[in-house]
């Protein structure tokens, strides 16, 4: 249990001499641990990331190693686990022959934002370490059904064509809004989990929905503690109006610039200001080839091993009332591309099951989903992955013209 191997309590035990302490991988959070461990004398030696492209670099004037080849460096440490998903991390550096593990959360509980000029806003980093510290507390019970977050997917439409959408844009020759009962839907769901720490808007590019506003406050009216984002390609600058109703609640934009295709980034973030919105403007880039639905026929341990290594498996998303693992399968689904399997989703509307069982065998209990044979993978790392039939790293939001077709098994 993970709760048996990680400790809550960290800073005296790290204060005191011993092996050196290394930060584990570079989420934006990690950035506010090392500063934290600073702020309580505690010395960090490095940094860990199973990314290669992030290794061999400074973070936080500290080196960043390779997580596999930690043993050669450090053939002792302790670990400060910066990533949300602490049973990965465990099972990993456990692999490696580590056993010293601690969660950074009383590090974090008088953490002043404020003191550092972080890589990103304040209040972005505020918004960050929120929902980092919820995925933490609620990852040592578990008894609780917890997502970390939800993709509330409000449309098949988008304003581009790329033609190797993670998320199967490009195969949509009928796209459409896809708000029926969704606001219902969320709520079926949240009475049957312990908790959802994020909401975030999706398309497609949401803004073609032109109820995306509705959707938004609608949840907000519910769940105004929970954060919200919404992710645009800034190809779209929504109404004064609508932008007017987020004025000083809790929702972030986060835009994904494509460079000359965002044709209208700089308007959307004047008009973000003007209406005191968070968001964040990141560069499109890293994209790993995942977009073909292709039947692999692996076996069960080469789908494991492909559920494992990929990074998209807690992306869970919502799509016309079907709660999937990520978004991958729903749109897979949604296209008819692959075989109508009742293993692969949980139907929030069905009553013919129980239905926190079933949505606590989808986020706690499988190894792999039957979809996962139709996929090629989507490894972090796509050069050290085991499984993964794509073609790596790739260039992203190159266009297509027409939609894309596809196969569909039956």
């Amino acid at each position: 249990m993970v709760e048996k191997k990680v400790k809550y309590s960290c800073i005296q035990s790290l204060k005191d001499a011993g092996a050196p302490v290394i930060i584990v991988t570079l989420p934006e959070e990690a950035e506010a641990i090392a500063n934290a461990c600073r702020d309580n004398g505690i010395t960090v030696s490095a940094f860990c990331d199973n990314e290669t492209r992030k290794s061999s670099k400074l973070f936080c004037g500290l080196e960043v190693f390779h997580t596999p080849t930690l043993p050669k460096r450090f053939p002792k440490a302790r670990f400060i686990i910066a990533y949300y998903n602490i049973q990965e991390c465990v099972e990993q550096l456990s692999a490696l022959g580590y056993d010293e593990f601690y969660s950074p959360l009383e590090l974090l509980e008088n953490y002043d934002v404020g003191k550092y000029q972080h890589r990103i806003s304040q209040s972005y980093m505020k918004t960050r370490i929120s929902v980092w510290k919820k995925s933490h507390e609620l990852y040592f019970d578990e008894a609780k059904i917890y997502l970390r977050s939800l993709d509330v997917m409000i449309t098949t439409k988008c304003s581009l064509k790329c033609e190797s959408c993670a998320n199967l844009m490009q195969y949509y020759v009928a796209a459409k809004n896809t708000d029926h009962e969704i606001l219902s839907a969320i709520e079926i769901l949240n009475d049957n989990v312990d908790a959802i720490s994020e909401f975030r808007i999706i398309g497609g590019e949401p803004f073609m929905n032109k109820g995306w506003a509705h959707i938004v406050n609608g949840i907000i009216k519910k769940h105004a503690e929970r954060k919200i984002f919404i992710y645009t390609n800034g190809t779209i600058v929504p109404k004064d109006e609508q932008l007017e109703t987020l004025h000083g609640k809790d929702v972030n934009f986060y835009i994904t610039d494509y460079g000359k295709l965002s044709r209208n980034v700089n308007k959307l973030t004047e008009n973000l200001m003007k209406h005191g919105i968070n968001y964040k403007r990141e560069p499109a880039d890293n994209w790993v080839d995942c977009s073909s639905i292709r039947q692999h026929k692996r076996t069960a341990l080469e789908n494991e091993a492909v559920f494992k290594e990929c990074c998209a498996k807690e992306l869970y998303t919502l799509l016309n009332g079907k709660l999937y693992i990520c978004p991958f399968i729903a749109n897979a689904a949604n296209l008819n591309a692959i075989p109508d399997n009742r293993a692969d989703y949980v139907d929030l509307f069905s009553k013919t099951y129980d239905l926190k069982q079933k949505i606590r065998k989808l986020v706690k209990m499988q190894k792999f989903f039957p979809a996962c044979d139709f996929c090629d993978g989507r490894p972090k790392d796509p050069t050290t992955a085991l499984e993964y039939d794509g073609k790596g790293i790739i260039t992203p939001g190159h266009q297509t013209s027409k939609p894309m077709p596809y196969k569909q098994y039956k």
